[in-house]
């Protein structure tokens, strides 16, 4: 189980057996069996209840991986949520497997991690996938949104011609380089006015996104390069990535879940350990007052906290 958690392939463990002295191998059914008992520690992950503490903070992205779906491979979306606790600490949040572009899917991604107890949600940053955005509103009441700066920048590089990119992503990246919200939010202004002499188009979409994009922009300027962006999670689907593409398609989604549940267990576990937070207790008090110096709730007994319940593989 463990190497196949680490991304090491069937045929590599089963030569690593034979030089072990059994002459029989190990088959990919037998590899299967093993792996599916990996199944009861993930479910018991990603079941968790999540109301020992307020997560202000939310991230959600999607990696894309290859799994056989109705007779036919097709492209299935990990999409990965991570969160910010009161405390200033990063946790895996939840997963999910399926079709990222729909509306119902993140409703119902979200609404699982709502039942297990998520609350305090006060910024969640993501990419514009369709039916993501009003899916927040509906579930996420009271929540802000934050425009992933990264993928936005990447689609209005989709609408210039190459040979001006590397102007137009500097002169967006000007927005970010302010010193506060009020200057954040004119600067917004005047590179549309400016690009808009030249690409009426990316004026339009910065006049439609400028709310969208600046939103970091009412939150301590301490968090400010952390939360413009989907970025911190860019580990996470790496590290998701890496592992599945040894595989290459996987049997099922299903298969692909418990493989993915299995990485970000193995994430989370490493997060919980770490001295150092994600952010400082003085920034979280500037965000949220006298409260992001207590503990927290206590954690419910079903829970599983640092370094138990999950084997870190």
């Amino acid at each position: 189980m463990e190497a196949y958690v680490h991304g090491v392939s069937t045929r590599a463990v089963d030569d690593l057996v034979k030089a072990l002295g059994a002459d029989s191998g190990v088959s990919k059914s037998e590899v299967s069996r093993i792996c599916a008992e990996l199944d009861a520690e993930v479910e018991a992950f990603a079941d968790r209840p999540l109301d020992h503490t307020a997560f202000p903070y939310v991230f959600l992205d999607a990696t894309y991986c290859k799994a056989r779906l109705n007779h036919r491979i097709v492209s299935q979306a990990v999409v990965i949520a991570t969160g910010v606790t009161a405390q200033g600490r990063r946790e895996v949040l939840g997963f999910a497997v399926g079709d990222s572009e729909t509306r119902a899917f993140w409703t119902e991604f979200l609404r699982s991690l709502r039942s297990r107890g998520l609350d305090g949600v006060r910024l969640v940053v993501s990419d514009s996938h369709a039916g993501l955005v009003s899916a927040i509103e509906a579930v996420l009441l009271g929540a802000t949104w934050q425009r992933c700066r990264v993928h936005f920048v990447r689609d209005v590089l989709a609408k210039v011609p190459k040979g001006s990119g590397e102007m137009v992503a500097a002169t967006i990246r000007t927005i970010f380089a302010q010193a506060d919200a009020e200057a954040v939010r004119s600067q917004v202004n005047i590179v549309a006015d400016l690009l808009g002499r030249q690409f009426s188009q990316v004026q339009e979409m910065l006049t439609e996104a400028s709310v969208d994009i600046t939103a970091f922009a009412d939150f301590p300027a301490a968090h400010w390069k952390k939360i413009w962006s989907t970025n911190p999670l860019e580990r996470l689907n790496r590290e998701v990535k890496r592992r599945a593409d040894v595989v290459q398609v996987f049997p099922n989604p299903k298969a692909l879940g418990r493989l993915a549940g299995a990485v970000l267990a193995e994430m989370h576990d490493e997060w919980q350990v770490s001295d150092r937070r994600y952010f400082s207790e003085a920034s979280m008090v500037e965000l949220l007052g006298e409260d992001a110096r207590g503990p927290g709730r206590q954690q419910g007994p079903n829970e599983i906290g640092p370094g138990t319940g999950v084997t870190t593989l």
